[in-house]
């Protein structure tokens, strides 16, 4: 019914009760204006009219009520009344409501014989010489609402199909795009374990071996030996956070899956605010210590989020405008935040569609987080909370050189 524009509002069902109240505004207009000249309706007139009035507003959800006292009104009306105008719409209106909104046949089947015997018997107690006369009639008042009432009720219906193949469709593509990217994603992670990680974890474990083997070598060496055993146990850590992340088929994005080293995190997020400060802003920023300890993903996380809520304080507040950051690590967990006072320019959402907010939001929730953003103290405030990385998987720990690995007297090409 979309298609047809005001007609299709006109004659769409939730709207039964406008429809009978133009109908009886109408139906007034007719007894003030229509109706014979020099003849004004009678009292009894104004009786039947006013109770279909009545009847069609307090009935226009009970359809075969409404038309069964129209039909007794219409009956009242021949029987005392000169002019059976007001009654005559009254009845087809309310068989053509029953036939628009019943899909069973029999019941606006017998109503449309009810309504034709009703002026079939009325034209023949007027003029038994004529029955042409009523006959027509009564296929006029009858067929015409039963014809309309069919057509709106089957272009409803095609219209609800229409729109159920159409979201069905929809529906079809959307899951045909989430299994290719599932698919993807458990291509990618499947290369990220078997090649990266194997390797890494190879590195980690030969690095473990030679820290056995040498006991007495120089601390420098020792300590390069202990360096490189962290960096690539914390590599490790990130390599399977990253496989558990292609793996989910709920993520809806790979935005987060980049990283930056930990300790560089601090200096990359004060760049950040030197590039927002070169651009005429006012940034005070407090950084947490602790920042240079956040895992790789999440810091990456942290600094694109820093670089995207700037650049947008400097588009949508103007370059006069103040802004903080804030970056606390409590409990494992990153608290971020971002504010500007406005700059004097009215606080809305940031125009050309939203995408920097989108892709922050998509980016904090690949790393189970949640975006809040909306005006605050007459600027704009985005913030989040990107929870403590979980503890690796017990089924793949990473090794511990505590003891002697098997083969730890063999040479390191024996041992892979």
């Amino acid at each position: 019914m979309r298609g047809v524009g005001w007609v299709g509002r006109l004659f769409d069902a939730r709207d039964t009760f406008v429809r009978m109240l133009l109908l009886d505004l109408s139906g007034v207009g007719y007894l003030v204006f229509g109706t014979e000249a020099g003849r004004s309706p009678t009292r009894t007139q104004w009786v039947l009219a006013l109770l279909a009035f009545a009847t069609a507003l307090a009935l226009h959800r009970r359809r075969v009520a409404n038309l069964l006292v129209q039909s007794a009104l219409l009956i009242a009306a021949n029987l005392l009344v000169r002019d059976q105008m007001i009654n005559e719409v009254g009845t087809s209106w309310a068989l053509l409501e029953l036939t628009m909104a019943t899909p069973r046949p029999r019941v606006y089947a017998a109503g449309a014989t009810l309504v034709a015997a009703i002026h079939l018997v009325a034209g023949y107690a007027h003029d038994p010489d004529r029955w042409g006369t009523p006959v027509f009639g009564a296929l006029v008042v009858v067929g015409l609402p039963v014809l309309l009432g069919l057509v709106i009720r089957t272009t409803r219906e095609l219209g609800r199909q229409a729109e159920a193949k159409a979201e069905a469709e929809r529906q079809r593509r959307e899951s045909e795009s989430r299994a290719a990217r599932a698919d993807e994603r458990s291509a990618i992670a499947r290369e990220l374990h078997d090649v990266v990680a194997h390797h890494v974890a190879s590195m980690v474990l030969r690095v473990g071996v030679a820290r056995h083997v040498l006991p007495d070598a120089d601390p420098r060496v020792t300590d390069v030996f202990d360096d490189v055993h962290r960096t690539g146990a914390a590599a490790l850590a990130d390599l399977r956070r990253l496989v558990a992340v292609l793996r989910d088929p709920t993520v809806r994005t790979d935005a987060a899956l980049t990283a930056i080293e930990p300790a560089a995190l601090p200096a990359a997020l004060a760049a950040a605010v030197s590039t927002a400060r070169q651009a005429g802003l006012t940034v005070d920023c407090t950084i947490d210590e602790e920042a240079a300890s956040i895992d790789a993903v999440r810091g990456m996380a942290v600094l694109r989020l820093t670089q995207e809520a700037l650049t947008n304080v400097a588009k949508h507040a103007g370059p006069a405008a103040h802004a903080r950051l804030v970056v606390r690590v409590e409990n494992g967990d990153v608290l971020w935040s971002v504010a500007d006072d406005g700059g004097g320019v009215v606080p809305a959402l940031p125009s050309g569609g939203g995408h920097g907010l989108t892709g922050m939001r998509e980016r904090v929730e690949v790393l189970g987080g949640r975006l809040t953003a909306g005006p605050a103290a007459g600027g704009w405030r985005v913030s989040t909370t990107l929870p403590a990385v979980p503890a690796a998987p017990a089924a793949s720990p990473v090794p511990d050189v505590t003891t002697p690995p098997a083969g730890a007297g063999l040479p390191p090409e024996v041992i892979a």
